[in-house]
């Protein structure tokens, strides 16, 4: 990329009304650039650095909110400095010298400004683009830009921010992945500070991998296009940070229960032609149903759009009639075998669509500025690597977006129940191809309005306005249920449409297990938090059985459970495909990760809930809510590879080497009076917190380690699907979710704890649209007296949402001989130990 900065140096402050809290103007002739600064939250900033040349975003990621300052703003200036306080932050911007110099302060953060802007070269003029350089935080962390290659720590490296067909990548080394999200973290012990651009252009974050040693250790944002919109973010944790950004780009959105259940998926069956794809899908259904694995959907994928007659290219919104003959009547068939079905769709059109001359016609797809004719670039049509001529849905198009529209409606309305945006990365090879910006949505602005170009607008939009096709056509088809749009590429406006996303094309490696979770963190932190991989392995050989099990176990504790793969090693056009039952001498343990995963969709499905009203990330990082312990902010755990939270409760670690008998997981530490952890996979072992601890993990018997933190709980239900209580019909004789365990895990036996425990989960009816949703509170609490445990139950059902079940069973941790007993006096009835050692108490 060519490099042509410029640094507009003198600087004086506008004397116009802006309704800033500062904004300065560039005395330089040659480039005439302004900037502004402004509170918007009481920690929230925004700045701007623009030119008429260099615009605003035309359409940018996050709308400009309201202001809503709940605290003074103090202002003090000189002629060249500016200082605003809200709170325990202070901002200062200096242009004494040079360009402005923004540092931002936090009360009790010792090691002097949060965020530091680079003397002489902050706000500087690239070509058509931007860069913002400002000082590296050396050993702290970094975290953010949505989906980056593991570690977790962004720290010493530098990405692209764009999104690519990734197929097969390596986890630790490929850049780009799927996602363009330009929110970066930087946190420490003593608080965090995050930039977010809401630009939807091409760019690069260099995080310290570049220095000087006239400029020393810096960071730099660089855009290709336009000018900058740029939040600054202040928080004392990554909470903070992460609540904070979410009432900014918007709350993560709803999932329908049934969608935390397993997904099954493989290229191979939508592609057979004998027995027709369709066959093969009901005979999957049915052996399911023969070993006994809960099953909630599958990802149809592409095959089933295949064109019957040569050339056999991928044309989406057609259905190909020798596979699936009657389609509605097949979907009707699968969803009396309790699955639902996930239809994958290409925002593009191969030239022997049958609908492409339509589309060209209606200007529906870019224009080549060179030819002045319809854009043609390769895409991918057939076979893996298999491509053919054709063009990307202009989704800035009214013409598009309402195709677009249209074919999600009638997928909808044939009974589909999940639209699967696939491949919507926009891997457009000249930014100078023409959009035709007459989408009714969007808002032309009298200086863009003569820049049609890509690269201004962004790939990206398109993702986003893909993402609201969809999601707008299956409102309209059912307005009282919510969208289910899995999006594959995001921005962080997409998300506002697509309410699930994944990994992408992963490969079969212990070393792509491992670096999953890494990717998964970050992603959780960019406010995609209804996140999972292919579990296995989308490309590469088959797993062994060990690596396969260890990745269900693994995936078992995760927001999105998958299994989805096209292994092109053996077969290029259909590919190889996992299934659970594929090794016999481990079905029964595949059976048994699978049969857990459904009974804690209560307490995953509650997080879930949890994170579209606080945005707090169900998967989160070991550190997250200890940050004092100072273990946390060392490199194994910034890592964030092989451990994780899931919620307050679980502490999941996990094994990623074959023949590894053993784990090493770290058990951080909140306070001194932490009372430490339970392993959940040996009989009563309590475990100290703040130290390394080697958990037994043999893949055939315990299997990963999984802690629970004493003195919390977690719901629990039947081990099967059941059906969600909003779902109005039952056609596969579902049964009810009217069941409810809580496992609570309080201190060893002995202990001498005066504490009150208290855990509280929230329900709902699994399927309401979220503006008619009504979510219940359900709370468990207890102290330990000796050989008993006191117990105390409440619902709250106030929202008007009644669970079908009663009151719950309480289970105590393996091993445990106490009693459990009502504090409220209620009756209590003994049920015996399951077959894992667990005592069970039925209360009322």
């Amino acid at each position: 990329m060519p490099q042509q900065e410029r640094v507009p140096s003198t600087w004086v402050e506008s004397t116009a009304g802006s309704g800033k809290l500062l904004q300065l103007d560039s005395t330089d002739s040659q480039l005439p650039f302004q900037f502004t600064i402004d509170a918007l939250h009481h920690n929230v900033f925004r700045t701007t650095f623009t030119s008429k040349t260099h615009p605003l975003p035309p359409h940018p990621s996050v709308p400009l909110p309201e202001k809503q300052i709940d605290a003074a703003v103090k202002a003090s200036s000189t002629s060249t400095k500016k200082e605003i306080k809200i709170g325990p932050i202070t901002v200062t911007v200096d242009w004494t010298e040079s360009s402005p110099l923004v540092s931002v302060f936090l009360e009790g953060h010792e090691n002097g400004p949060l965020h530091e802007d680079l003397p002489n070269r902050s706000y500087v003029v690239d070509g058509e683009g931007i860069a913002h350089y400002s000082r590296y935080n050396r050993d702290t962390l970094y975290v953010g830009l949505g989906e980056k290659a593991a570690p977790m720590n962004l720290a010493g490296r530098k990405f692209e921010l764009s999104a690519t067909d990734s197929f097969g990548y390596d986890v630790y080394r490929t850049d780009p992945l799927y996602k363009n999200i330009p929110l970066l973290i930087n946190a420490t012990p003593s608080g965090c500070v995050a930039l977010f651009s809401t630009s939807h252009a091409r760019g690069s974050y260099s995080i310290g991998a570049e220095m000087d040693g006239m400029w020393g250790r810096y960071k730099v944002y660089r855009q290709d296009y336009g000018g900058l919109e740029e939040y600054i973010i202040v928080g004392k944790t990554l909470k903070d940070i992460v609540t904070t950004y979410a009432a900014l780009a918007g709350y993560p959105l709803l999932v329908p229960r049934w969608a935390f259940g397993y997904l099954s998926g493989g290229m191979k069956y939508s592609m057979l032609d004998d027995p027709p794809a369709s066959e093969a899908l009901l005979d999957l259904a049915r052996k399911m149903k023969e070993h006994d694995i809960p099953c909630s959907a599958y990802q149809m994928s592409s095959g089933y759009t295949v064109a019957e007659q040569p050339p056999k290219t991928r044309n989406v919104f057609t259905w190909n009639r020798h596979r699936f003959s009657d389609p509605e009547g097949f979907i009707k068939e699968y969803h009396k075998l309790g699955m639902r079905l996930i239809a994958n769709v290409k925002p593009y059109v191969i030239a022997t669509h049958p609908e492409y001359e339509k589309l060209k016609a209606a200007n529906a797809l870019f224009i080549d500025p060179h030819t002045k004719k319809t854009a043609v670039t390769r895409l991918w049509s057939a076979g893996g690597g298999e491509s053919a001529e054709g063009g990307h849905i202009d989704f800035t198009s009214a013409a598009g977006f309402k195709w677009w529209y249209e074919g999600v409606k009638k997928l909808s309305q044939e009974g589909i129940d999940c639209i699967w945006n696939d491949n919507n990365e926009y891997t457009v090879t000249d930014d100078g191809w023409i959009c035709a910006l007459d989408q009714p949505s969007l808002t032309l602005r009298d200086e863009v309005k003569d820049r049609p170009q890509i690269g201004l607008w962004g790939r990206s939009l398109h993702t986003e306005l893909h993402g609201k096709a969809s999601h707008d056509a299956l409102v309209d088809v059912n307005p009282d249920v919510r969208p289910f749009v899995l999006t594959r590429s995001a921005t962080t406006g997409t998300m506002r449409y697509a309410c699930s996303s994944w990994s992408g094309d992963n490969t079969t490696s212990w070393a792509s297990m491992k670096g999953s979770n890494a990717l998964a963190l970050n992603a959780g932190m960019s406010l995609l938090q209804c996140y999972g991989h292919d579990i296995g392995g989308f490309e590469g050989p088959q797993p062994s059985p060990e690596l396969l099990l260890r990745w269900v176990q693994l995936g078992t504790y995760s927001q999105r459970f998958a299994i989805n793969c096209f292994k092109t090693i053996n077969e290029n056009s259909i590919g190889d495909v996992i299934e659970p039952w594929m090794y016999p001498e481990i079905t029964h343990l595949v059976r048994k990760a699978i049969k857990r995963r459904y009974a804690m969709i209560p307490y995953i499905y509650s997080l879930m809930l949890e994170s579209h009203q606080t945005a707090i990330p169900p998967q989160r990082w070991t550190g997250w809510g200890y940050e004092k312990d100072p273990e946390v902010w060392t490199g194994p755990i910034t890592e964030g590879e092989t451990q994780y939270w899931l919620g307050d409760s679980l502490l999941i670690g996990g094994v990623y080497e074959p023949g590894a008998t053993q784990a090493r997981v770290y058990l951080p530490k909140a306070s001194d009076d932490d009372e430490g952890y339970i392993n959940l996979k040996a009989l009563y072992q309590y475990l100290e917190a703040g130290q390394w601890a080697t958990i037994d993990a043999e893949w055939h018997g315990a299997g990963i380690p999984v802690l629970a933190k004493v003195g919390t709980a977690i719901p629990v239900g039947k081990d099967v699907q059941v059906l969600s209580p909003g779902e109005k019909e039952n056609v596969a004789d579902l049964p009810l979710d009217d069941y409810r365990a809580v496992e609570i895990f309080p201190p060893r036996e002995g202990s001498s704890s005066t504490k009150k425990y208290k855990t509280v989960w929230y329900e709902d009816d699994g399927v309401s649209a979220v503006a008619k949703n009504k979510v219940s509170k359900y709370s468990i609490e207890y102290s330990v007296e000796g050989s008993t445990i006191k117990v105390q139950f409440s619902r709250d059902e106030t929202s008007g949402y009644v669970a079908p079940w009663k009151a719950p069973v309480i289970v105590l941790p393996p091993g445990d001989s106490r009693v459990v007993i009502s504090s409220e006096g209620l009756q209590v009835h003994g049920l015996g130990a399951d077959n894992e050692g667990k005592k069970r108490f039925q209360l009322g």
